[in-house]
Order: C-alpha cells, then sequence, then structure tokens
C-alpha cells in the first residue's frame, strides 16, 4: 500500500517540482512519513544521504505540533458533527497502543516508532505520546530516535545494505 501511494506521488509531482521538494512533501504525510519519502528518493534517483536527511526533518517537523496541540484539536473537532466518529476512533485506537506505551514508558514508545510497519512512526507516535501524557520533550527525543532507527531500517531496504554501510 505505502509503495503504492508513493508512486502516485511522484508520478503526481515529478517534473513538477524538484525531486528533493517531492521527498520533503511524501515524509511530511501521516501513513507514509519518513518510509515513503525514502521509497520516493530511492524512485527519484536521490543519493541517501540528502535523502535521509530531508526524509527525516519532514517526518519530524509535525511531531511537536501534534505533541503540543493534538488534544485541543480533538476537542474542537470533537463538536463537529463530520468529524466526531473519525476523531473517536482515532483516540480508541492510540489509547490502545498507548496502553502498551504508559506501560514501558519511553522504551514502548521507542519501539513502536522505530519498527516501520504500517500505523506506527512519528505521527502516530506522537499522538499516542500525547494521549498518554508524556512530557513533550520527552516524547519528541524518544520518537525523534525512534524515526532514526526506523530511517536507518528503511535506508538499508530501499538503499541496499551495502549503500547503507557507505555511510558509517
Amino acid at each position: 500500500m505505502t509503495e503504492h501511494l508513493v508512486e502516485q506521488f511522484v508520478d503526481l509531482f515529478q517534473n513538477r517540482i524538484p525531486p528533493e521538494l517531492t521527498v520533503f512533501i511524501i515524509s511530511l504525510f501521516p501513513i507514509l512519513e519518513l518510509r515513503g519519502g525514502l521509497i520516493a528518493a530511492k524512485l527519484l534517483g536521490m543519493n541517501l544521504v540528502p535523502a535521509f536527511i530531508i526524509c527525516y526533518i519532514g517526518n519530524m517537523l509535525p511531531v511537536p505540533f501534534i505533541l503540543l496541540f493534538i488534544r485541543k484539536i480533538f476537542q474542537f473537532l470533537r463538536d463537529r458533527r463530520f468529524w466526531k466518529k473519525i476523531i473517536e476512533k482515532l483516540e480508541i485506537r492510540s489509547k490502545r497502543k498507548s496502553a502498551t506505551v504508559k506501560k514501558y514508558r519511553g522504551w514502548g514508545l521507542l519501539l513502536f516508532v522505530a519498527i516501520p510497519l504500517p500505523g506506527t512512526g512519528g505521527w502516530t507516535g506522537a499522538l499516542v505520546a500525547a494521549l498518554a501524557d508524556m512530557r513533550v520533550r520527552d516524547a519528541t527525543f524518544i520518537i525523534a530516535v525512534g524515526v532514526l532507527i526506523a530511517g536507518l531500517i528503511m535506508s538499508g531496504l530501499s538503499y541496499g545494505l551495502p549503500a547503507l554501510l557507505k555511510i558509517f
């Protein structure tokens, strides 16, 4: 699913905006995040190091805002008929995931963000951390490390392990 969405974005933006901007935009999106950005970067023929940096920044940019404002946004949207059910579903799903995070605190959040699977990542990690009432500073740091780990895993998968090892 992720690969298909990424290919659609690449097709949409290719030859219209620079590849770096395409990768950055894809990395900002929930669900796609850094994972999708790295796939797009590979499809667009970008070098790994600049692609990784752009994807990382794009993925991390929304995190502090989610941590700071998501509860207020949910509270505001819950009063809107169209959004009420969507918000309730997001909260239920996130609260289920937040139980593990609460149990293992930082380690649970780190593992949740670091393992590059659909439904995990910086966006969902920030939502889970906010609903688990984690401190913004602590959650931001843990999510940043998790996104870094996920990025290294995805770099190896997208570009191949030899390309990743050349960096180190």
